[in-house]
């Protein structure tokens, strides 16, 4: 069987092209950072992540090119495929690429947006940190409702 699962988020934009033809087809390819699993061992040296190739075909690219962009975070399942083509140079160079057959968004636009505003205010920009011109920050909206404590009682799973 080969079956991949990747959490990871976008290196760069991703490169979309149309194929030629009567049935144009969408391909989208780009770049997923995946933390690695560290031991506690290890020290936090050295390179923390594998950065992997992906490739989207058909409708799942066109999902990929309307959505996806620097920095977005998705889950992935695919399939890994490997292959070989002669450069200009004649060598050949051989490739890995894993072929998505499954994404979805690895968080909400709320989190995205949070972690976001968590970066540029690391970077010391607060002026995009979503804190309103240095008000307190609003609270996300994160899906759930919010139950009242008074009502504790009426819940049948308490």
């Amino acid at each position: 069987m080969n079956k991949v699962m990747l959490v990871g988020r976008l290196t760069r934009d991703p490169n979309v092209r149309y194929s030629q033809g009567e049935n144009a087809m969408c391909i989208a390819r780009f770049t997923l950072a995946v933390d690695r699993r560290r031991s506690r061992n290890q020290d936090n040296s050295g390179q923390t992540a594998d950065f992997i190739s992906c490739v989207a075909f058909g409708r799942t690219g066109e999902f990929v090119e309307k959505y996806a962009h620097k920095g977005t975070k998705f889950d992935i399942v695919g399939r890994i495929q490997t292959g070989s083509y002669q450069n200009k140079d004649g060598q050949t160079v051989y490739t890995t690429d894993v072929v998505v057959e499954e994404i979805e968004f690895g968080e909400s636009k709320n989190a995205a947006q949070a972690d976001n505003s968590d970066y540029a205010e690391a970077a010391g920009r607060p002026e995009y940190s979503g804190n309103n011109g240095g008000s307190a920050p609003q609270p996300v909206d994160d899906g759930f409702i919010n139950v009242p404590s008074e009502i504790d009682d009426e819940l049948p799973f308490n």
